[in-house]
């Protein structure tokens, strides 16, 4: 990945989001750092580098959205659950959702399946992955330039290999946290039927 955006620069960060929003978990974590690092040294402006991002990301998305749309995928299990679990996340809080699935690990990798396979309106879908994908670009290069500038001022093997060891643990941990904040549907049971006391009679003796 890092050699994709060392010689392609901004058009390497766009080719490497792409597939991450069309049901190809690519880890955009490691692209976005890389980017930071690389806007940091210089040779990759700020702007250039979210703009790249959220691009790939659209494009992405909307060739999900379109496979969707067309229930190609339906029969693969993988693609099949993807629309389930995060259609669930759909129908429970609208188009909105598509905002908050950008904003998380594997969600934001999937929702544009069932964003299709709905038929959500396409300028709605466009425009909040758009927004989604920029501030989750933006976060990660500002992420990837802290760790370059704090990898300038650190000493030492050990130092350098401590902020390598976060930066991945990091990027686990947010992966791992996707993975189980998937939307859950709660189904009520009726509750039994209390059953009808019958009235009490008393009889009269004569």
């Amino acid at each position: 990945m890092t050699s994709v955006v060392t010689q392609l620069g901004v058009l390497g960060v766009f080719l490497l989001m792409v597939p991450e929003s069309a049901c190809i978990p690519v880890p955009s974590e490691a692209t976005l750092l890389f980017a930071g690092v690389a806007v940091h040294q210089g040779w990759m402006s700020l702007p250039l580098a979210v703009a790249g991002a959220t691009a790939g990301n659209l494009v992405g998305s909307l060739l999900a959205y379109a496979l969707g749309a067309r229930h190609a995928l339906e029969r693969v299990p993988l693609a099949r659950g993807a629309i389930e679990r995060w259609g669930a996340l759909l129908d429970r809080y609208g188009t909105g959702a598509v905002l908050l699935a950008r904003l998380l690990p594997l969600a934001r990798t999937f929702v544009a399946l069932p964003a299709g396979a709905r038929r959500l309106p396409l300028a709605p879908f466009a425009a909040l992955t758009a927004i989604g994908s920029a501030l989750w670009a933006l976060g990660f290069v500002a992420l990837g330039m802290a760790a370059a500038s704090a990898w300038r001022t650190l000493d030492g093997l050990a130092g350098r290999a401590l902020l390598v060891v976060g930066l991945l643990a990091l990027a686990a941990s947010l992966h791992r946290r996707g993975g189980e904040q998937g939307p859950r549907v709660r189904v009520r049971t009726p509750a039994p039927h209390a059953a009808r006391r019958r009235p009490r009679t008393s009889s009269r003796r004569a």
